[in-house]
């Protein structure tokens, strides 16, 4: 497979209708891909708290049909990245929206863990509870957003649900990007599957951002990282690799916490 992470830049000088339309040619030339994946709430910026109610919009609105019509003129499978997405009913939530190469939504996943600690997107954004894969022709994607990225309960109930290739859009901040390179690897080794992680650059409300979208294989190994500046990472992987390793060295087989057993009664 062949995958292209769109790395852009979010900053402020930049109206979101004028990203939208940059990201969508950014979309389009990645023709030839299989899988495109952009960043987390790239449209407003991860950190840009007090922009989340103005700026969010119904599951599909306006970046959604933006992106459903990038995904079908590239041909590619889109992780979309996230949105603030406002429910009918009022509340809001990070949710990712995955489109098909014919501009079909086959997933929409809102985000579990919200980030905060009582402020910010913890308490501006309701919680998802539904855990999310989608299957494509070579492998099945296991879908978690930023935060996400710290439970690893999270990642071992998507194996368990047939995931192969986790793909994780962030709004990572620099400050911590040691935590993002050394849990994309963790995760990649304690599941057996590839990590794609796409984060932004530039500065969100005055967070400078991590960048560095990384690949990571089944055994841990780095297959390409970005920098820090906008970028498009491209990297080519062979989805087997996965079954070939979980045979190999079958670690998942020998799992004991955390599956349902019967319970012994006193």
């Amino acid at each position: 497979m062949r995958a292209s992470l769109i790395q852009i830049a979010v900053e402020e000088g930049e109206s979101v209708e004028s990203r939208r339309v940059r990201m969508a040619s950014l979309v389009r030339d990645q023709a030839g891909a299989d899988l495109v994946v952009l960043p987390e709430l790239w449209t407003t910026g991860a950190f840009a708290y007090e922009r989340f109610a103005e700026e969010a919009e119904p599951l599909e609105g306006p970046t959604y049909e933006a992106m459903a019509k990038a995904a079908s003129d590239a041909g590619v499978w889109l992780h979309a990245g996230s949105i603030p997405e406002r429910d009918p009913d009022g509340p809001l939530y990070n949710t990712s929206l995955v489109f098909s190469p014919s501009g079909e939504l086959a997933a929409a996943y809102r985000k579990i863990h919200r980030f905060g600690f009582d402020k910010g997107e913890a308490v501006l954004m309701a919680a998802g509870s539904e855990l999310m894969t989608v299957r494509l022709p070579d492998t099945i994607l296991g879908l978690a957003t930023c935060y996400d990225l710290r439970f690893p309960e999270l990642f071992r109930g998507l194996v368990d649900a047939g995931a192969e290739t986790l793909v994780l859009p962030a709004g990572w901040p620099e400050r911590r990007r040691s935590h993002w390179t050394l849990l994309a690897q963790a995760r990649a080794v304690e599941n057996q599957s590839f990590v794609l992680a796409c984060g932004t650059a530039g500065t969100h409300a005055g967070v400078p951002q991590a960048g560095h979208s990384i690949v990571v294989d089944p055994w841990g190994e780095v297959l390409a990282e970005a920098g820090a500046g906008e970028e498009i990472l491209t990297v080519e992987f062979d989805p087997g690799k996965v079954a070939v390793t979980r045979e190999q060295f079958p670690a998942l087989k020998d799992r004991v916490l955390g599956l349902e057993r019967p319970r012994r009664t006193r």
